[in-house]
């Protein structure tokens, strides 16, 4: 067990650093290519990796999101076994995928925001 968060933390740069190469160079699927992978969180074990992700564009629908993570968590083995040299760790982390709404949900409260000022303005 890894108890040194700068060790996880560097770990988990590299799987983000590494995992965006694989995916725009390497895997082979147009529709993974515009991922952008906004974050990596590794467990302290070092035996998972929370993966968050967008595709490059604003906005996407939720049925659009859900085929995007299904798509992903089917190269999830391929992705590992890509990874696993570029590590150089004796097992490479589980990777779990999960969708980033981080940015549509601050859109949408700029939109409520903007809202809300132009009824106060009487526009």
């Amino acid at each position: 067990m890894s108890d040194d968060p700068r060790r996880t933390s560097r770990i988990a740069g590299l799987i983000q650093a590494r995992l965006g190469e694989i995916l725009t160079r390497e895997l082979g699927d147009a529709e993974l290519t515009a991922t952008v992978i906004t974050s990596v969180e590794v467990s302290r074990d070092l035996s998972i990796a929370h993966v968050r992700v967008r595709r490059l564009g604003v906005g996407e629908p939720p049925a659009g999101r859900d085929a995007f993570l299904v798509r992903l968590r089917r190269a999830a083995t391929r992705l590992r076994r890509a990874l696993g040299p570029r590590l150089g760790l004796r097992r490479v982390p589980e990777l779990r995928f999960t969708y980033d709404a981080g940015p549509d949900r601050q859109a949408r409260v700029d939109e409520l925001l903007a809202e809300i000022s132009r009824e106060d303005k009487g526009e």
